[in-house]
């Protein structure tokens, strides 16, 4: 079976938000989609070992803030490679209460769509939440961030617990390419010295030694010595 036909699929790019005891935690998203029009009805698909997923079964409600194109990749990796259980996500945030008191993330925002679950479903290390729309707001206008966009034009990676995950094989594939390249072990982003790192202004041509010693992932903000070669 090649699983690489599967990436064909098309896909967005979202923040699922939750609370619990007032707590604020959200991860980043690709599984997400509208099932009904009236009465309008999301669905939402959640590794169970995330906490966003913990907050979710817990108080039922949740929030999807559609990502725009421009979104830094810092603030994806935030969301998308670094856990709630070690840092506190809402730091530095815009963070609004929704009707149902769940929280919605703004920044980079180009909607917002707030749900109560109606039902949820097991599917194998995830879980399916339908939620019922209580209320959905435009936030600016700007063109979304497609999940091809996010790989093919930012050089975005998919996190190993995420539902499209391609697992060792399309990992393989690229380290047999792309032999002088440094991959960061936590994210999976790839310092290529051909291209540097223009969100940091590190110029093409600068190979990896050369970096600077406080320069972080873009992505996830993994240190220098967090890097291995390919």
């Amino acid at each position: 079976m090649d699983i690489t036909a599967l990436f064909a699929l098309s896909y967005g790019l979202y923040i699922v938000s939750s609370e619990l005891d007032g707590k604020f935690n959200g991860q980043i998203s690709n599984t997400v989609f509208q099932l009904t029009a009236e009465p309008i009805a999301l669905a939402i698909c959640v590794n169970k070992l995330n906490l966003t997923h913990r907050y979710i079964s817990s108080s039922q409600k949740f929030s999807v803030s559609v990502l725009e194109q421009d979104t830094p990749m810092t603030f994806i990796g935030t969301f998308g490679f670094k856990s709630g259980h070690d840092i506190d996500k809402s730091n530095g945030l815009h963070i609004v209460k929704g009707m149902s008191g769940c929280p919605i993330v703004t920044d980079h925002c180009v909607s917002y769509v707030e749900c109560k679950v109606l039902q949820s479903m097991d599917v194998f290390t995830h879980t399916v939440f339908i939620g019922e729309v209580v209320d959905t707001q435009h936030v600016k206008k700007a063109p979304p961030m497609t999940y091809a966009y996010y790989h093919q034009i930012k050089g975005g990676k998919t996190p190993p617990k995420a539902s499209t995950y391609a697992g060792d094989a399309s990992k393989t594939k690229e380290k047999a390419m792309n032999k002088e390249k440094w991959v960061c072990d936590v994210c999976g982003w790839e310092y290529d010295p051909e291209v540097g790192d223009p969100d940091n202004d590190i110029p093409a041509g600068t190979s990896f030694e050369d970096l600077p010693d406080d320069w972080v992932c873009p992505v996830c903000g993994a240190s220098k010595d967090e890097f291995s070669k390919v």
